[in-house]
């Protein structure tokens, strides 16, 4: 579960809303890596992996393309800014995925982005590697 977490957080940059500069882009192969993870997980056929693919590569860019404005600004926007773009290009990402996505795939990604969300939402406080492992939600 935990590298499905990884997967997403990775194609969803959830970490950019949390940091000062925007991380590097992971290698080809280990993107490929975490695609090929939540292809499985959401079972994806190959014409639903290259649309959900390119999605969130859409994502991607639109977050490293704000946090890049506001950096050129001069400005640092701080973590409610961008945690409220993060969570709006998420909607978006959701609104875009609806007609590829079966309701049950659909589900299973909503899902998978609230853990992450939850688990990035700790890393960006500080939370991370505290004693024992995070809770469950059912």
């Amino acid at each position: 579960m935990k590298a499905t977490i990884m997967t997403v957080a990775l194609l969803c940059a959830g970490a950019a809303y949390a940091q000062t500069s925007p991380p590097p882009a992971p290698p080809a192969a280990e993107v490929s890596r975490h695609m090929d993870d939540l292809a499985t997980l959401l079972d994806l056929t190959d014409a639903q992996k290259a649309q959900v693919q390119t999605i969130l590569q859409q994502q991607h860019a639109k977050m490293r393309e704000s946090f890049e404005q506001a950096k050129a600004s001069g400005t640092k926007p701080d973590w409610q800014q961008m945690k409220a773009l993060h969570e709006q290009l998420q909607q978006e990402t959701v609104q875009k995925l609806a007609p590829v996505l079966s309701a049950t795939q659909l589900k299973k990604f909503e899902i998978v982005q609230k853990a992450m969300n939850h688990h990035m939402g700790h890393m960006a406080h500080g939370k991370a590697g505290a004693a024992g492992p995070a809770p469950t939600q059912n």
